[in-house]
């Protein structure tokens, strides 16, 4: 019964407050076939990474060197056979550049961090809550929500994790 009263609260404020914010879709990434160099699957616009994801990517041949603008952005890791991950970590725009032993600059790309595609943002006033409906609306962790909200969502994943690992453990 109390889940069915905060779903109907929640989307009678969603709906008749006009407090909600639809955070825009994603754009389309890039094709990674179509890349700007051969062989390759970095996509020659760039990339568009949505929040929390990650992208693997081939890396071109002979890559020696791998220079990220700002890791607080977007990270890389580098995998066996040649690939990459890029993991989107906060909000903005960021580059990498892929160099050669020479120091010959091979790719250099932008990567665009995007919020998810599936959240609502609730704006109380100047305090912000995001919720991700997909295809119910439920509590997400987002940069940029009102300290209390992130607090308490934070703490009923921690709380869960710590239950979940404690059942678990041999008696």
């Amino acid at each position: 019964m109390a889940l069915v009263l905060w779903r109907f609260v929640l989307a009678l404020v969603l709906s008749c407050c006009a407090v909600a914010v639809i955070a825009p879709r994603q754009a389309p990434a890039a094709d990674v076939s179509a890349s700007g160099f051969p062989g390759s699957g970095i996509p020659s616009s760039g990339m568009i990474v949505s929040l929390d994801h990650a992208v693997v990517v081939k890396l071109p041949p002979d890559v020696a060197t791998i220079v990220i603008g700002n890791p607080l952005i977007a990270d890389t890791s580098l995998q066996p056979g040649g690939l990459m991950v890029v993991t989107a970590k906060s909000y903005g725009s960021t580059n990498f550049i892929l160099l050669d032993r020479a120091g010959k600059v091979l790719v250099q790309k932008i990567v665009q961090v995007v919020g998810p595609p599936d959240a609502v943002v609730v704006y109380r006033g100047i305090d912000r809550e995001t919720y991700s409906c997909a295809p119910d609306c439920e509590r997400r962790i987002a940069l940029g929500d009102n300290a209390a909200y992130f607090g308490a969502a934070t703490n009923e994943v921690s709380t869960r994790s710590t239950m979940a690992v404690g059942a678990g453990a041999p008696k």
